[in-house]
């Protein structure tokens, strides 16, 4: 029987997700970029693109321990919570979008509202209430309903509207967040107006937030670790699969968040924690956890950190060669660039932001400095 108190190789995941997050952000030029640290350009699955539901995975699992110091019979404590972190992490990513705030070519008419903060304070909120009122049988329940009727919304305004429902520019979650955005509100980088952090497409994420619930029950209730890391490795393989099956129908998709992605991206978060889980805690190979527990420390004040760095570093002009450049290209092409070329010298950019960041947080770490929302 191996009963553990406090589950390391969960910090460890945290932070392994967030050191990746930095990689995949920061590359020195997105014209050399390793093809594993790109998006999928739209459907399919990626590295990269398993770093958001890891993330929101992670989310829920840290729900199970912190819900716990509420007595779910009285919810009014524990609602006031969830109202204020949403609220907190919303806005920070409003401002996040808004940053640096006070500039010349400001445009409230084109300001982008939602984005991976306003994500996360969403999927949050959702699966937060559906949780406080709910059983585990009722969540699974839960789940399986809300990712087959997301499929089928899709499918069936593709039929009715005579498009496909799944490509960038017909799709039901980019004509809701038209018709309550604007499109000048969303994101403009796909090509088109499309907002990956669509309001619709919430909802499936919520449910990547449950299923790291879930799991976070099973590893907090067990009684013998070992065992368990059996059954969630079958768990997450039967999710995988299920999701990979599905997605020969309704494609594997980031940006639509589909129930495919939800299913084959927490098979995948599961398969990996419970490895990593039989690995550290199981059988107590723990030195090198270290680094990561660190990243994982401080995860949403990092992410707002490294944002608000690379704007900065965009918005600075130096002059190269006669060609004006922003900071961010200085820095690639006259200390990067010459050490490692084009390609390893962007992945060289991108490692050095994970160390200088890594250090800031080792910092925060041993003055004790946890900045929470």
């Amino acid at each position: 029987m191996t009963k553990l108190d406090r589950i390391l190789a969960i910090d460890t995941f945290r932070g392994a997700t967030i050191a990746l997050m930095i990689i995949v952000n920061n590359p020195g030029t997105w014209s050399h970029v390793y093809a594993p640290l790109r998006h999928a350009q739209w459907h399919g699955c990626t590295l990269t693109d398993l770093v958001f539901p890891f993330f929101l995975f992670i989310v829920g699992m840290s729900m199970t321990f912190s819900f716990d110091k509420y007595d779910l019979c009285k919810t009014g404590p524990l609602f006031n919570k969830i109202i204020i972190r949403t609220i907190s992490i919303f806005v920070l990513g409003l401002l996040l979008n808004a940053f640096p705030f006070i500039r010349q070519d400001w445009d409230w008419s084109s300001f982008r509202i939602l984005g991976v903060l306003q994500r996360i304070a969403l999927a949050y909120f959702i699966a937060a209430f559906i949780i406080i009122r709910s059983n585990i049988k009722s969540l699974v329940q839960i789940s399986f309903i809300t990712l087959v009727g997301y499929w089928i919304l899709l499918y069936i305004y593709g039929f009715v509207n005579t498009v496909d429902p799944y490509s960038l520019s017909s799709n039901l979650v980019l004509a809701i967040d038209r018709i309550i955005l604007g499109e000048s509100h969303l994101y403009g980088g796909t090509g088109i107006q499309f907002d990956p952090e669509g309001l619709l497409s919430t909802i499936p994420s919520s449910i990547t937030v449950i299923l790291g619930f879930l799991v976070g029950t099973m590893i907090k209730t067990t009684k013998d670790q070992a065992e368990n890391c059996k059954r969630m490795l079958i768990l997450g393989s039967l999710l995988v699969i299920i999701g990979w099956i599905w997605g020969i129908f309704f494609p594997i998709n980031k940006q639509l968040w589909t129930s495919s992605y939800v299913l084959y991206t927490a098979g995948i978060a599961t398969v990996t924690l419970s490895s990593m889980i039989w690995l550290v805690d199981v059988l107590g190979y723990k030195k090198w956890t270290y680094p990561f527990i660190v990243f994982g420390s401080n995860s949403i004040f990092i992410f707002a950190l490294s944002g608000i760095w690379a704007k900065i570093l965009l918005k600075i002009r130096f002059s190269l060669y006669g060609e004006e450049i922003s900071g961010y290209s200085y820095l690639y092409k006259t200390v990067f660039y010459p050490l490692a070329g084009d390609i390893n010298g962007s992945f060289l950019f991108a490692v050095f932001h994970v160390f200088a960041f890594w250090l800031i947080l080792l910092w925060m770490y041993k003055k004790k400095i946890f900045i929470k929302l």
